[in-house]
């Protein structure tokens, strides 16, 4: 019976623990700290319930906010990520955090659309080239927002990266020399306390790979990095690393030489351990030396983890137009070839390089009172006559469209495969999407897919040369954002022309009942429920 005491003692620090943990969760319930909303990329808010099915429709402009940033070529604004309850010099707030091209960090008000901060990142280096836009030379990552310290986290076009306080913009950490200077890195991730981007395209004399640094001491930043090309396009997913529950990080890299042996691994997702960044596996498809001969590499698209039953996975898909299934504990089987499950051809029947295929990422849902789980898929272009039938269609798509697949399991076998399920109408091109509560949130960006002039913009006819940043802004629309009923695809709501500019390797952020979206413009867009009050 002495014992009692104690027993009630461990039981009320566990109790009280429990309070603690579960306070600390739910005050940051509904946010978005990075691109995708995960250091998974799913784009699912799992834990929104404000916006629906039954009342998407009553959607409209809550307000429209310029910044003062200057676009570097294509280049502008970052994808939105969102906090909530940050204490700022006027009060407790939601706040909206983007990234500016210009070398700037905007903090807004999200209740308003008001400034609240924002920060100009102190550069002692200049480019040697003028900008362009496969090299903008300026901030092109998505920051990523450390909910435990209250810290967002970006990289200054000098290749530094600064820790700044959520509510005032006061640096933190930093700044630290993360990656070359002007190179070319993508949306911030975090995990572990690490910090991870990934590089591409040479940008700053920079080489392609997967590059973290370890940020709990700031005295002494740990900086590792993975190589995995020295040629090609590296890796150019806009989500940039993706990081498993597995304690694995996977990138997809684009085209140029594979050989394992040297460290190649071009047309290939790979994977590395979290923190050492050791490489662990790969996949490469067996048609790798036909996706570089045609410029049709996985660099467009970022993959997504998820769980499905006993498996982990990821799902992948690039310029070819095949999307692909992989066990995420063994990549591509024993050969390092063989997929679990690899679509038919959705796109690009004219194999080429641009404005066709998958590009952004695919995205995932779990329909947790079905107990389904949903992949969407953005594909650019018309969709190929190898495509699967979808049971639901809704319209014609002649620019691009959204296609939803459901994960089911082989019959004979039990491992995962995809079931298609609904096809959108008409996106003019669709960004990656993001799911809430039974909800897709899909943009159309308006942008220019066009590359370069030549007979077909093809590799089957090299005759081409690269437009100039200001061709590739010329014959260009509005942006738009849709709502689609995420089991159907039947559209619940259009923004119509509320969004004026359009949009270039962007993303969408859902946060407590309302979504925010960017244009070229430096605009930043915030929309929710008709009868809804902040």
């Amino acid at each position: 019976m002495n014992e009692t005491p104690i027993m009630n003692r461990f039981f009320l620090r566990l109790w009280l623990f429990l309070i603690v943990l579960l306070t600390a969760w739910s005050a940051y319930a509904g946010d978005w700290p990075t691109f995708a909303h995960d250091p998974q990329r799913t784009g699912w808010a799992f834990d929104e319930d404000t916006i629906s099915p039954s009342n998407a429709g009553t959607l409209e402009l809550k307000w429209k906010a310029h910044v003062k940033n200057v676009p570097k070529a294509l280049s502008d604004l970052t994808a939105p990520v969102v906090a909530s309850r940050v204490t700022t010099p006027s009060g407790v707030k939601t706040v909206v955090y983007v990234g500016g091209s210009s070398n700037h960090l905007f903090a807004i008000d999200a209740a308003t659309g008001k400034p609240i901060w924002s920060r100009e990142f102190e550069t002692y280096s200049k480019p040697t080239n003028p900008d362009f836009w496969l090299c903008p030379q300026g901030i092109n990552a998505t920051p990523v927002i450390d909910e435990s310290t209250g810290t967002i986290y970006e990289i200054a076009m000098d290749g530094k990266l600064f820790g700044l306080d959520l509510g005032t913009g006061a640096i933190k950490f930093g700044p630290i020399q993360f990656v070359p200077p002007f190179s070319k890195n993508w949306s911030l991730n975090l995990a572990g306390g690490e910090v991870y981007t990934s590089i591409s395209q040479g940008c700053g004399g920079a080489q392609s790979g997967i590059y973290a640094m370890d940020i709990r001491n700031p005295l002494h930043p740990v900086i590792r990095d993975l190589l995995v090309t020295k040629q090609g396009g590296g890796i150019w997913g806009r989500g940039g690393p993706t990081i498993g529950l597995d304690h694995r990080v996977f990138t997809a890299n684009g085209d140029g030489p594979f050989d394992p042996i040297r460290g190649d691994f071009a047309s290939s997702v790979v994977a590395a351990t979290l923190g050492g960044l050791n490489l662990v596996d790969y996949f490469t498809p067996n048609n790798y030396a036909y996706l570089t001969q045609y410029d049709l590499d996985f660099g467009s698209g970022s993959p997504v983890w998820f769980a499905y039953k006993n498996y982990n996975l990821i799902c992948v898909g690039g310029k070819e137009g095949v999307l692909y299934m992989l066990d995420a504990d063994s990549l591509g089987g024993k050969d390092h070839h063989t997929p679990l499950y690899a679509t038919p051809l959705l796109g690009n029947d004219a194999v080429t390089f641009e404005g066709q295929g998958i590009w952004g990422a695919p995205s995932m849902w779990k329909d947790l009172p079905r107990d389904e789980t949903w992949i969407y898929v953005p594909v650019l272009g018309p969709v190929s006559k190898k495509a699967p039938q979808f049971p639901i269609t809704n319209g014609d798509h002649p620019h691009g469209c959204i296609m939803a697949f459901k994960v089911v399991a082989n019959s004979a076998s039990g491992a995962p495969t995809l079931q298609p399920a609904w096809i959108s109408g008409d996106f003019n091109l669709p960004e990656p999407v993001v799911i809430a509560n039974g909800v897709v949130f899909a943009l159309s960006t308006g942008e220019n897919p066009n590359q370069v002039t030549g007979e077909s913009g093809t590799v089957i006819h090299p005759g081409y040369t690269l437009l100039t940043n200001t061709q590739r802004e010329q014959n260009t629309a509005h942006a738009i954002l849709y709502a689609l009923d995420a089991r159907t695809g039947k559209q619940l709501y259009s923004s119509d022309s509320a969004i004026t500019g359009w949009t270039h390797f962007s993303g969408l952020a859902v946060a407590n009942g309302r979504v925010y979206a960017v244009d070229h413009d430096s605009n930043v867009y915030c929309f929710g429920l008709k009868d809804e009050k902040p």
